[in-house]
C-alpha cells in the first residue's frame, strides 16, 4: 500500500522553503508500506520493486506499529544452516524468532523508531545515527504515517544554491549583528563554503557569527576573514 500524493523535494522557487529546517520540508510523501499479515516473499518483492531498505508496518487507519527491514529478513538466511549454541540462542533470542518468521508481524522491529514532521533535520540525523537506521517513518501526533525521511533526504539541504545561502547569511545574521560595522561585512559562498570578509568593531561577536553561519542549512564550512583580515578556519 502507499501513502500520500507525491515524493517530497526542496522547492527552491518557493521562498518559504529556501532554508528547510524541519522534516516535512524534505521527507518523501509517497511511501510503500505493508500490513501486519504481509508475507515474507511479498515484503521482499516490495523492497526490490521500490528500491528501499525497509518498510513501515501499518495497522488500522495507517498507524505505524513497526518496521521490517532487509536486516530483519536476512536473519532467515543467516540461520538457515546453522545450529547455534546455547549462549548464542540466549543472546540472540529475538533474532532467532525473526528467522522463523513468515509475516510482517513476525519479522518487524517494534515499536518503530519514528519522527514527527515538525522535528528539525538535526534531530532526525541524530536519531538515525543513535538508532542505526537509514530511514524513519514520519508520523502524526496520532501515530499515523505521513511519509518517510531517509539519509538521502536529509542531504538535500546541501543542494541549496550558493547565492540563496549568502542572502540568508546577509539578511538573517550579518545585518542584525553588524548594522554599523567600520567597513561592510560581506558574505560570499562557493560550493557551500561561506567566506566572511570585513572589519568589525566588537571582535567578541566573531565566534558567535561563525557558529550562527554554520547553523544555516546547506552550509558546508565557514572561512572567517574578519577583524583586519585575521584568518581562521572553522569547520562545520
Amino acid at each position: 500500500m502507499t501513502n500520500g500524493p507525491a515524493p517530497g523535494a526542496l522547492d527552491q522557487e518557493d521562498p518559504m522553503h529556501i532554508s528547510p529546517h524541519i522534516v516535512s520540508d524534505v521527507m518523501t510523501h509517497t511511501v510503500v508500506a505493508v500490513g501486519r499479515d504481509a508475507s515474507f516473499r511479498d515484503i521482499v518483492k516490495l523492497l526490490q520493486q521500490w528500491k528501499v531498505s525497509a518498510l513501515p508496518v501499518l495497522e488500522g487507519e495507517g498507524r505505524v506499529i513497526g518496521v521490517v527491514s532487509e536486516a530483519d529478513l536476512l536473519l532467515k538466511e543467516e540461520f538457515r544452516d546453522s545450529d547455534p549454541d546455547r549462549f548464542t540462542q540466549l543472546r540472540r533470542l529475538s533474532d532467532l524468532a525473526k528467522a522463523g518468521g513468515m509475516t510482517a508481524a513476525d519479522l518487524m522491529s517494534a515499536p518503530a523508531v519514528t519522527i514527527r514532521p515538525d522535528a528539525t533535520l538535526a534531530h532526525a540525523a541524530r536519531v538515525m545515527t543513535q538508532r542505526h537506521v537509514k530511514r524513519l517513518p514520519v508520523v502524526s501526533d496520532e501515530g499515523l504515517l505521513e511519509g518517510v525521511v531517509s539519509r538521502a533526504d536529509l542531504l538535500k539541504i546541501f543542494l541549496r544554491d550558493d547565492e540563496e545561502i549568502a542572502e540568508e547569511v546577509r539578511k538573517e545574521i550579518l545585518a542584525p549583528l553588524f548594522p554599523a560595522a567600520p567597513e561592510p561585512v560581506r558574505a560570499e559562498v562557493s560550493d557551500g563554503v561561506v567566506t566572511l570578509t570585513g572589519r568589525v568593531g566588537d571582535t567578541s561577536l566573531v565566534p558567535i557569527v561563525a557558529r550562527l553561519v554554520r547553523s544555516v542549512e546547506g552550509v558546508v564550512d565557514v572561512d572567517m576573514a574578519l577583524s583586519g583580515g585575521t584568518r581562521a578556519r572553522n569547520s562545520g
